[in-house]
């Protein structure tokens, strides 16, 4: 049986092949990447960094510590100072959801509940962000993003 030729044809069909292949995947990707992404952090940049040393060095003055959980359809957020003891702050609020847009974005509201705040929510497996912003009962202001990694089946 005699096998046809590989000719300068065919190789140019396939090598043309390959790059279509391999553009229409980095437009599709370009396009997703852009179409998906939830914007800016800030709105005006140069602002917000007139405020950062004061903000920063204020709420780590606090000694403030936050860790997030999912469990049992119930996500917690705890927050403890110094010495380990939980925190009330005088008000608490954020914004819950994936990094990369911003459809299952929620605004939980808590419920304050031995020494954690807690919000019922149901969370697909993956990471999650949870952009929090309190106030101390001093009146220092606490922002900080919080990452949670939810497990498969939690």
């Amino acid at each position: 049986m005699a096998v046809a030729p590989f000719t300068g044809r065919k190789v140019f069909i396939f090598v043309a092949s390959a790059f279509a292949l391999i553009i229409a995947v980095n437009i599709f990707m370009a396009t997703q990447a852009v179409r998906t992404f939830p914007g800016l952090e800030v709105k005006n940049g140069y602002i917000a960094s007139q405020k950062f040393d004061a903000q920063r060095e204020a709420q780590g003055a606090l000694g403030w510590s936050v860790v997030a959980d999912y469990e049992d359809g119930f996500f917690a957020l705890r927050i403890t100072d110094a010495e380990g003891a939980p925190v009330k702050a005088e008000r608490m609020s954020g914004t819950l959801g994936r990094a990369t847009h911003t459809k299952d974005d929620m605004t939980p509201v808590f419920i304050f509940e031995d020494g954690a705040y807690l919000y019922p929510a149901e969370l697909e497996p993956g990471n999650w962000n949870f952009r929090m912003f309190a106030v101390a009962e001093d009146g220092t202001e606490f922002q900080q993003r919080v990452v949670l990694y939810v497990k498969e089946g939690a």
